[in-house]
């Protein structure tokens, strides 16, 4: 992997943690962003050193979103012909695929959310498993408020994680969530006093999960996210299929050890991916 210039990527103790960093841009999406990510993300899903990731940002704000002179660039979109249009649906599914790796990730994935959480970093959190905010955060679906549809996650997302009528309240007017309302409603765990606080709880989590068997992280994962989708009976299928998959007596039984014991225990990483490529 190619070291990113649009953020930081640590790996200690089996948490990566991507620290966001060019708060002189309110750390907005361009696409070298994009690709950076998706490098980023294809790295640390192939590999085996990080049980978790954690992401966080710089500055006052988040993200302030897709940046805006991207449209003029590299995701200029053609409506003069028919054959331009199409080509969007290719433009955007290569957008969305880059958001939907954070949730196909074979490991959590927690983010530290600071000021605002601005269009296009509403589509990426939203595809995380976990959010910490600051008491100073806010959301906001600001793709209404510049003529468009928002169009990489966060209309197909935040209806799992939200109320119905209030993503559409959000969707359609373009306001302001604070991050109590945030908390209020389930789109954030946690609001603590400050960046660093929120940071903190993320990276306290991180290390409560990176201490468990990562296939049992892999295969949690696996199932809730399947059962958000499906109906139950669906799911509990899916379950049986899955747990005969990865259940390890040996798993088990060094936990429950190690929990009787007061100590940590030791548990083998997940495997390392080959693609037909390599």
């Amino acid at each position: 992997m190619n070291k990113p210039t649009c953020f930081e990527l640590t790996i200690d103790q089996h948490i990566a943690h991507m620290v966001m960093n060019r708060p002189d841009r309110m750390n907005t999406l361009d696409m070298q962003f994009w690709r950076e990510l998706d490098d980023a993300l294809h790295h640390l899903h192939q590999g085996q050193e990080a049980r978790v990731l954690v992401i966080s940002s710089t500055g006052k704000h988040f993200s302030a979103g897709m940046s805006l002179d991207a449209f003029g660039g590299s995701v200029s979109m053609d409506d003069q012909t028919a054959e331009g249009r199409a080509a969007i649906f290719d433009m955007l599914s290569g957008l969305q695929a880059t958001f939907t790796r954070l949730e196909t990730l074979r490991i959590p994935v927690l983010v530290a959310i600071q000021g605002g959480c601005i269009g296009g970093a509403v589509d990426m959190v939203t595809a995380a498993c976990m959010r910490y905010a600051s008491a100073d955060a806010f959301f906001c679906i600001q793709e209404i408020n510049i003529g468009m549809v928002a169009d990489v996650g966060t209309l197909q997302r935040l209806p799992k994680l939200m109320p119905m009528a209030l993503v559409k309240e959000l969707a359609y007017t373009g306001r302001r969530m604070g991050a109590d309302k945030a908390l209020q409603y389930g789109l954030v765990n946690e609001v603590l006093p400050d960046a660093a606080s929120a940071l903190a709880a993320a990276m306290k989590a991180a290390q409560e999960m990176a201490a468990k068997p990562p296939v049992a992280l892999w295969g949690t994962k696996q199932a809730l996210h399947y059962a958000r989708d499906h109906s139950v009976d669906d799911a509990l299928k899916q379950m049986g299929w899955l747990q005969s998959g990865i259940w390890s007596n040996a798993h088990v039984q060094q936990a429950i050890a190690a929990f009787q014991a007061k100590k940590a225990a030791v548990f083998p990483d997940l495997a390392t991916l080959k693609s037909f490529k390599d």
